[in-house]
């Protein structure tokens, strides 16, 4: 996909800032992109704007609010809609390949440890110290989103609704983000002062004024909305996302573990809203309960991987295609189907995500300050704290004893932890990582990196 396939060529840009030099900058970006999208927006944020001074605040904004209200990982999006402004296409397919690449590199490597490697007491103590430590990084997530978005009772009462449904009545999560988002867009449209939220993550830092930055306030020729453009770039894009998917299912069915993939994670390409903490307890559920790819606590595992590799959280998804393909691999060699199930993950994952950007972005280059989408961005978001809070009690269910047992009261199916199954090596480092998290304000690397640390020791000394 080129420019002169997608729109017509033009002269350098106005703006003066070569390809080449951009490329470094995203190269750059993604070996930084540690931490979750709110510190991979904030590095991103402190080198574009504060330090490159490419685009302003307002402009980095307005595209962050409208990331955020796409599915899939915002900040790859944000990556990708920075890069179109500024070199157009091209300049969003670099921009959003390379902040996924050293993601995918990263995961498939590790998965590759993990399979051939995870039974032996080394990798099996750092991993059973890293899941430890990722029940307080997500925890520190429902905090962090619910401290921006729950300021008033309409918003904690969505929270709550959230939680109570996705963890109690199962109702399904793309179903919870659509009902969020009708009532903010309801409550926006009269103009109900509970949905005038705030404007998504913040970037933090000094405000930069557009009209002191490279591309200014006025819009790029490039950014005004083209039907046939669309049309183009749209049908591009879905070609590429879609026929593999379809060629799967002819060729192989739609019982064989390839095809499940493909489509699975197509759909979660679709309904991925509010980043991946939010979306990975229905992952998680999907994957653990119905599929049986894999275990509870490899979800943790793969997790703890993506916490701890640059790129969108979301990539754990590869390593759970990996582990799908290479425990039912058919006719080919178990790495092999792994391998090649990662790549079709990450590939029907991130390509919606060219699409959403290519398609909306000239149309959203046009809105500034509409009421009813912050409305309907800050019911989504306050609804997405429901979301994480399950995500963290799944996970510390499933992390923290060796039973769950299901229990049906009032027509509802309920997980409740077996107390007498309480895992007390994983209590102890859950309990130390919390508390440094929040009482020491330790950072998420070396947080994960110690407890790591500490799970190695205690299965060296036969405890873990």
């Amino acid at each position: 996909m080129t420019d002169a396939i997608l729109r017509p060529s033009a002269e350098a840009p106005a703006h003066g800032i070569s390809f080449g030099a951009a490329v470094r900058v995203w190269a750059r970006v993604a070996a930084l992109s540690f931490g979750g999208p709110a510190g991979q927006i904030a590095v991103m944020h402190r080198i574009v704007v504060e330090e490159k001074r490419w685009i302003g605040e307002e402009r980095f904004l307005h595209a962050l609010n409208y990331c955020m209200l796409l599915p899939g990982p915002e900040a790859q999006q944000l990556a990708v809609y920075i890069g179109w402004l500024l070199h157009k296409t091209r300049g969003g397919l670099v921009a959003g390949t390379l902040f996924v690449l050293p993601g995918f590199l990263s995961i498939l490597a590790l998965s590759w440890i993990y399979v051939l490697l995870g039974s032996a007491d080394a990798v099996a103590g750092l991993f059973f110290g890293l899941k430890s430590a990722v029940l307080a990084v997500v925890l520190q997530a429902v905090v962090r989103v619910g401290s921006r978005a729950l300021r008033n009772r309409a918003m904690v009462g969505l929270a709550a609704a959230a939680f109570v449904a996705i963890f109690v009545a199962r109702v399904p999560f793309p179903l919870i983000v659509l009902g969020a988002g009708l009532i903010g867009f309801a409550g926006g449209k009269v103009g109900h002062p509970a949905f005038q939220g705030g404007k998504g993550h913040g970037a933090g830092g000094k405000a930069v004024p557009d009209r002191e930055t490279a591309l200014g306030e006025e819009m790029p020729v490039h950014a005004h909305p083209s039907l046939s453009w669309s049309l183009k770039v749209s049908g591009i894009c879905l070609a590429l996302w879609l026929i593999p998917v379809a060629a799967l299912l002819l060729w192989l069915g739609p019982d064989d573990v390839f095809s499940r993939v493909g489509v699975f994670f197509s759909q979660m390409a679709v309904v991925t809203f509010g980043g991946a903490y939010a979306v990975l307890a229905y992952v998680a559920q999907q994957a653990v309960g119905t599929y049986h790819w894999l275990a509870p606590g490899e979800m943790l595992d793969g997790l703890g991987m993506a916490e701890t590799t640059p790129g969108p959280l979301i990539m754990v998804l590869e390593f759970v295609g990996f582990l799908a393909a290479f425990r039912s691999p058919g006719a080919l060699p178990p790495l092999v189907a792994g391998t090649l199930a990662a790549v079709l993950t990450t590939w029907v994952t991130f390509v919606p995500c060219f699409l959403w950007i290519f398609l909306g972005a000239p149309f959203i280059e046009t809105l500034r300050g509409n009421r009813a989408v912050s409305a309907t961005l800050t019911a989504i978001t306050a609804a997405v704290v429901g979301v994480i809070l399950n995500l963290a009690v799944w996970f510390a269910l499933h992390a923290l004893f060796r039973e769950v047992a299901d229990v049906r009261a009032l027509g509802l199916l309920l997980e409740i932890p077996v107390l007498a199954s309480v895992n007390v090596a994983a209590l102890l480092l859950t309990t130390a990582a919390i508390v440094a998290v929040f009482r020491f304000k330790v950072g998420m690397i070396p947080v994960l990196a110690a407890c790591s640390l500490a799970g190695l020791a205690l299965r060296l000394a036969g405890v873990a």
